[in-house]
């Protein structure tokens, strides 16, 4: 269990527990970190088998499991509750929580998440999966990032993309570890749930998300009683990325009114 406590600007500040995608690591999160500490405590952790937590993982791991880390890290630091702000599968590891312990949950972020992966997001994983097994680990990270952002974006930043490689494939997770960790998002399933969960929930996405289609987040918000959606026509699947400044204004904008007073 690796996590960073941020401290907001009061020792009562309400805490955010930011939960990263299928990378996994707190790092990803860093384009928000100013913009929350400013008004909150801060938690971010690397996922079991990723960053400073890697780790051999069994072959069954799960979502549960995945959320099960997220509360021991909660315990761990002392939050009873927290606002949680997940992406891709950081945002499953939330609904999970939201059915199985909603009271360890004062609100829920999900950002280009899912309550079911459909046959497209399903047909990435096993091709991305295939260039691991068939091309290695430095093929895979190499064409990472043409899930990630926008095609616009990786053109008009070659250096963050060439950073984010060199510093993918010296941090690279695993075969066996990616392998078990898509394995755990693709069987997760919260469809049956959504209709009963009564946290405040924010729903973020981008019509133009390679990976994950932008009806899944419109299902997801649908199906959650009172989800707020926000759908942006740019940012691909890593919005808060290539967005950072409008997407922490979105999500300021969310907590703030979910903050106790």
């Amino acid at each position: 269990m690796t996590f960073d406590v941020h401290d907001g600007p009061r020792p009562d500040a309400e805490t955010i527990l930011l939960s990263a995608g299928l990378g996994g690591a707190a790092g990803y999160w860093t384009p928000q970190f100013a913009a929350l500490k400013a008004r909150y405590r801060v938690v971010a952790y690397d996922q079991a088998g990723t960053g400073r937590a890697k780790r051999d993982l069994p072959e069954d791991h799960n979502i549960e499991a995945m959320a099960d880390e997220v509360a021991g890290i909660l315990d761990a630091t002392k939050t009873e509750s927290c606002h949680l702000v997940g992406h891709a599968l950081g945002g499953l590891v939330g609904l999970d929580m939201a059915r199985r312990m909603p009271k360890r949950l004062r609100s829920l972020t999900v950002v280009n998440g899912w309550a079911k992966a459909d046959d497209h997001t399903k047909r990435c994983f096993e091709a991305r999966l295939l260039l691991l097994q068939h091309a290695g680990p430095a093929a895979y990270v190499r064409a990472q990032p043409i899930f990630l952002y926008p095609a616009m974006w990786l053109a008009q930043n070659p250096d963050r993309a060439r950073h984010e490689d060199a510093h993918g494939l010296a941090g690279f997770q695993g075969a066996d570890t990616l392998r078990r960790r898509i394995g755990a998002l693709l069987r997760f399933d919260a469809t049956a749930d959504l209709a009963a969960m009564k946290l405040p929930v924010f729903v973020v996405a981008s019509r133009d998300d390679v990976l994950v289609p932008a009806t899944k987040s419109e299902e997801l918000a649908a199906r959650i009683p009172g989800a707020r959606l926000h759908m942006a026509t740019y940012g691909g699947h890593g919005i808060n990325v290539t967005e950072p400044e409008a997407f922490n204004a979105l999500l300021l904008d969310f907590l703030d009114g979910h903050a106790s007073a």
